[in-house]
C-alpha cells in the first residue's frame, strides 16, 4: 500500500513541475528597413553596446527596432523573420524615439553593404506572446 502512495505522490509531483508552454500568435507588420553599423558616427561613443546593454558582434543577425514596435510586442530578444532574408534576426537594440514603424538591420562594420541595402519597405513576422493576466 505504501508503494502505491509513493507512486501517486511522484506522479502528482512530476505533473505539477511541468511548465505549460503558452501559445504565441504570429504577427505580420509592414515596416521601413534600413541598415546600420558598429561605428561611432552611426551609434554612440561605444558602438558595440546596444541600448539594451547587449554586445554586438559583426556577422551575427541582429536588428534594432523603433520604440513603437517594442510597444507592439517586438521586445528584446524576439526572433524576427524579415522578408528577403532566409535567417531569423534577433531584436538586440532600440532606435531613437523619433522613428516609427522601422527596423535597422545590423551589418557589422561593412558600411558599403549597409549603403547598398539603403531603405526599403519590408514585411516582418514574429511571434507575439500573450500577456499574463490574473483571472478571478
Amino acid at each position: 500500500m505504501k508503494i502505491i502512495y509513493i507512486i501517486l505522490l511522484l506522479v502528482v509531483f512530476i505533473s505539477c513541475n511541468k511548465q505549460v508552454e503558452k501559445p504565441c500568435y504570429n504577427k505580420n507588420l509592414d515596416v521601413t528597413a534600413t541598415a546600420y553599423n558598429s561605428l561611432v558616427y552611426q551609434t554612440s561613443s561605444n558602438p558595440h553596446i546596444t541600448a539594451f546593454g547587449d554586445s554586438l558582434k559583426p556577422g551575427l543577425r541582429y536588428i534594432a527596432v523603433s520604440r513603437d514596435l517594442i510597444d507592439s510586442g517586438l521586445v528584446h530578444n524576439t526572433e524576427v523573420k524579415i522578408e528577403g532574408f532566409d535567417s531569423l534576426y534577433i531584436v538586440k537594440d532600440k532606435m531613437n524615439r523619433r522613428y516609427r514603424k522601422r527596423i535597422d538591420i545590423y551589418m557589422g562594420t561593412d558600411v558599403k553593404k549597409a549603403r547598398n541595402w539603403g531603405k526599403k519597405k519590408v514585411n516582418i513576422q514574429y511571434c507575439l506572446k500573450p500577456k499574463d493576466t490574473l483571472s478571478n
